[in-house]
């Protein structure tokens, strides 16, 4: 089986990269999604909030979904459901099973990883006490209620301020159920303020700041959770210890990039970012193999997923199409004081002929301060910024031309004190 371009993941991410490639004159375009429909993680995030940026209204993830699923129909852009790919040679073939084809390899001139991330489970967290029924990742009740109609519990405690969980908090108030708080080990939450504000503040839900669970306790089912206070290092404080009857156990403590995969191929991954490095067309360090989406890094919204998918998308259809060796000096992209991750990690020295676009996260809550640009150690461009936070990703602009007349070999991005 041939293609020239497979994409593993029908997702947002995957659907708008194979949309683009076929945009941009490929014809033979596969997709492989492991579940049983296309829309990924969308299909059951039935609140509204979705494409204010991209498509300028406010849709619901269904909704968000549906257009791009619609496209690719339109587009006849070959997709198998509920096929999971098991491997992805260095020189692109992916191996996959179902029950129809059974095993199949195919073969692909490039390939588009976008299989997303998972949540962090408690086994990662060290939480003491039993394992009784009740506790569930955010992600997995939020399924269980909105897709499968079951109800989770009737009092709740959520652990972690990730935006599933904020979105959780109210829709178990809205199934009837009484939630009593939601815990965040620092002092901010790690979800977007809109949710903070509409999930919690709106119904009245306790956001309980360097808070965390130290205990679990129940036999058959949750029947209390002890609570600590945490200190500077969000480490508990002894003698802090709170206990709060309930039946039931959310956590929202982090996403990590599905890269299995890339791990399997020795693709570089980033250890902050936790998925592969980049470079400005979203191409890994494995030629031919390019990563969009949430198993790139963990995106804020789904619109800013959509776009860099939509590059990840265009830059495989001219990979495939070019014939010319690709060899390029690169520009390194540094993290400088207060900023945690920029994607993408390098940028090809060569005459870009569009602005460049980077993404980041900075590592603490900043306040009228200044984002500052520099090639090798010179400012080229400062960009000011009221309010910035490390749950709510930054995107910038750059001016191709500041990099065309350089012959740097590293960009660095940097926060630093507005002066007045």
């Amino acid at each position: 089986m041939n293609y020239d371009i497979v994409v593993i993941g029908g997702g947002p991410a995957g659907l708008a990269a194979a949309i683009e490639a076929k945009k941009n004159g490929i014809e033979k375009i596969l997709v492989i999604e492991r579940d049983t429909e296309l829309g990924g993680i969308l299909q059951q995030c039935i609140h509204n909030g979705f494409g204010l940026h991209y498509f300028k209204e406010e849709l619901t993830g269904p909704e968000y979904a549906e257009r791009f699923i619609v496209e690719l129909k339109k587009l006849n852009i070959d997709y198998k459901l509920d096929t999971m790919v098991l491997n992805v040679s260095k020189d692109r073939v992916v191996t996959a099973i179902n029950t129809i084809d059974g095993l199949i390899n195919i073969n692909a001139k490039a390939v588009i990883l976008a299989m997303g991330c998972r949540e962090r489970t408690r086994g990662a967290l060290n939480i003491a006490g039993s394992r009784p029924a009740g506790v569930y990742n955010a992600g997995m009740a939020q399924r269980l209620i909105n897709m499968d109609g079951y109800n989770v519990g009737k009092k709740a405690i959520i652990l972690g301020s990730g935006d599933i969980g904020l979105i959780m908090a109210r829709r178990l108030v809205l199934e009837g159920a009484e939630v009593i708080g939601v815990l965040a080990r620092g002092n901010y939450a790690a979800g977007l303020s809109r949710n903070v504000v509409q999930c919690l503040d709106d119904f009245g839900i306790p956001l309980m700041l360097r808070h965390t669970i130290i205990k679990i306790n129940g036999k058959e089912r949750v029947e209390s959770v002890v609570v600590c206070e945490t200190d500077e290092s969000k480490r508990p404080i002894p003698g802090t210890e709170k206990t709060y009857e309930c039946d039931t156990v959310l956590l929202s403590v982090g996403l990590i990039p599905e890269n299995e995969l890339s791990n399997n191929i020795d693709i570089p991954l980033d250890r902050k970012t936790g998925g592969p490095f980049v470079n400005e067309d979203m191409e890994t360090e494995n030629e031919g193999i390019f990563a969009c989406g949430n198993v790139l890094h963990v995106h804020d919204l789904v619109d800013f997923v959509t776009e860099e998918s939509q590059r990840a998308g265009k830059s495989a259809a001219e990979y495939v199409k070019s014939k010319s060796k690709r060899d390029y000096d690169y520009i390194n992209t540094l993290p400088g004081h207060g900023v945690s991750y920029i994607v993408p990690q390098k940028i090809k020295l060569k005459e870009h002929d569009k602005n460049l676009e980077f993404f980041l996260r900075v590592n603490d809550i900043y306040k009228n301060e200044k984002l500052i640009i520099k090639l090798d150690g010179e400012e080229i461009k400062s960009i000011k910024k009221r309010h910035m936070m490390p749950s709510e990703m930054e995107h910038i602009v750059i001016n191709a031309d500041l990099i065309n007349k350089a012959y740097a070999k590293e960009l660095s991005i940097e926060i630093s004190k507005e002066t007045e």
